[in-house]
């Protein structure tokens, strides 16, 4: 912050990213959160999300095409309750698959997000949905085949199932991944972490790679939050120095 702030050439936004466990140092003056109706009532049973359903300006309801509706309106009216003055944002999650011929009637080895399988509870995520959408065959299990770190994480929790978390909080859990699905018997390897777990560990399995596009349904949009904010801050584009 004090960088920005001494920057000769100014600084007219500072954006914070806080992920899922960090908030800013400061005030800001619009704050953007996520809302997941596959996780109806989270958002006023948990830390940190029920505090950022209450201090934001903009709450996205993602996820609406795989969500129940009735878990979409649990948690429209739960954010309503705590926040009735944030707007609230319909959208979609939207899969990319780069190598679905990979997949069909394959065995398959899915890799999530580890927090969203460990604390956050979820029995699925974008490597499961690709994986089924896309006709495989089997998911295979990775618990006989867990070393380190990652056993310990199963008898933590159990009820992860078939999945394999990316636990990669270091060195050791990362060694622990990479033995972990190298010692994994199966055709293909998806991968539906946020990071690009191939640029970190090796996989000797052919490896298929899951993201997924945020599509607005409906207004407002982000782009006309945006908008707004950028107007009433007067904020102009300026000249680059040359």
């Amino acid at each position: 912050m004090a960088g920005a702030e001494k920057d000769p050439d100014g600084c007219d936004i500072v954006l914070w990213d806080g992920g899922n466990n960090d908030f800013p140092f400061y005030k800001p003056d619009l704050t953007i959160g996520v809302a997941d109706p596959l996780r109806p009532g989270a958002e006023v049973s948990y830390y940190p999300g029920e505090v950022v359903a209450r201090l934001a300006d903009v709450i996205v309801i993602n996820k609406i095409d795989s969500a129940s509706l009735e878990n979409i309106n649990t948690v429209r009216a739960n954010l309503a309750k705590i926040n009735p003055n944030a707007k609230q944002i319909d959208a979609a999650s939207i899969l990319t698959v780069d190598k679905p011929e990979l997949l069909k009637g394959k065995k398959v080895l899915v890799v999530e997000d580890g927090p969203t399988l460990t604390h956050g509870e979820m029995k699925i995520g974008a490597g499961t949905v690709a994986a089924m959408k896309y006709g495989a065959a089997e998911l295979v299990d990775p618990r006989p085949y867990t070393v380190g770190e990652l056993t310990t994480t199963f008898e933590r929790y159990p009820n992860i199932g078939t999945l394999l978390p990316a636990m990669g909080y270091g060195a050791q859990q990362m060694k622990d991944l990479e033995k972990t699905i190298a010692n994994t018997k199966c055709d293909a390897v998806v991968i539906g972490t946020p990071i690009d777990l191939p640029r970190f560990i090796k996989i000797k399995q052919p490896v298929v790679k899951v993201g997924y596009e945020l599509q607005e349904i409906g207004t407002p949009t982000l782009k006309e939050v945006l908008d707004d904010f950028v107007a009433k801050h007067n904020l102009k584009p300026k000249r680059r120095r040359k």
